[in-house]
């Protein structure tokens, strides 16, 4: 009976585990060619290259394009690097069990539980209401309003703290995985942590870095709830001049087009193309960073 079992066992759990394996795979293919079937017949240079006409029927989607390629540069270069650090002082600075790191952790994964919509809340209370208006206070008395209304700005770094779970963690574990006899032989040999962290640690954990900023660019460029009071503009045929300017998104644009638009069959094609550049626009982001982790791997097996 105990033989049966295991046999049983042998092939029931491989069996799930394939048969589930490839469900996902099956399913992404699936949506994907869906998406690529009807959004292809409506890319071209014009629609990739060109404004919005008004109505959203037809122009293209190139403002949409921008600002989000800017949305995901400035989250990155503000949410990558402030989630580092945190890891670091969480592995580095402070003993593991300390009341601090206890209450960092819990906000940590209090964080990740939050709905994205809660933090275009945040966002417009804290970064557009708060020191947005603070800053038009101070800069010009309350008299003329640029940073206390909805901007670039504002949405990427309401971005960049709703994808710093990802990036805390992530880093977090990969400084875990240097060994510690390589702390313990650079500090016998006389650095101090911090050299041992910069020469040491951090280039033994830059792959792990990079995962987290694959993992940050993919959570946040199809974001939509926490850029809805921050920033998004429903129709914005122009590119921003600066921070303090609204923006055009391509997940926001989708958005619209398939809920407010006045002739949902006659943008059907807009939306699949415009969701198939998005997807694109992501891939390039995470191979490129996917591409710059292979030569780091490389060059340190080397």
């Amino acid at each position: 009976m105990n033989n049966l079992k295991k046999i049983i066992l042998r092939i029931l759990v491989p069996g799930a585990a394939g048969f589930s394996a490839f469900l996902i795979i099956g399913l992404v293919a699936a949506l994907l060619c869906i998406i690529a079937v009807n959004g292809l017949p409506f890319i071209n240079w014009e629609f990739l290259s060109t404004a919005p006409k008004e109505g959203m029927t037809a122009g293209g989607i190139f403002p949409a394009i921008i600002g989000t390629f800017f949305l995901v540069i400035l989250m990155s270069i503000v949410g990558v690097p402030v989630g580092t650090i945190t890891a670091i002082f969480l592995s580095e600075y402070v003993v593991q069990d300390s009341p601090i790191v206890k209450v960092i952790r819990f906000a940590v994964n209090t964080l990740a539980g939050i709905p994205s919509i809660v933090f275009g809340l945040f966002g417009l209370g804290f970064f557009v209401q708060f020191i947005g208006s603070g800053m038009d206070h101070v800069l010009s008395d309350g008299t003329v309003v640029r940073w206390g209304q909805p901007n670039i700005l504002w949405a990427s770094l309401t971005m960049a703290v709703l994808t710093l779970p990802v990036v805390i963690v992530s880093v977090e574990e990969a400084i875990r995985a240097v060994p510690r006899d390589l702390r313990e032989a650079s500090l016998a040999l006389g650095a101090t942590r911090w050299e041992t962290i910069v020469r040491i640690v951090l280039p033994g954990c830059s792959t792990g870095i990079l995962t987290g900023t694959i993992l940050a660019v993919s959570r946040g460029a199809g974001e939509v709830a926490p850029i809805l009071f921050t920033g998004a503009a429903y129709f914005l045929p122009h590119l921003p001049s600066s921070m303090s300017d609204q923006f055009m998104n391509l997940g926001y644009h989708v958005y619209i087009m398939s809920t407010q638009s006045t002739d949902i069959d006659a943008t059907r094609g807009i939306q699949y193309a415009t969701t198939l550049v998005l997807l694109m626009l992501t891939f390039i982001f995470n191979f490129s960073a996917i591409l710059v982790r292979f030569q780091i791997r490389k060059r340190s097996f080397n």
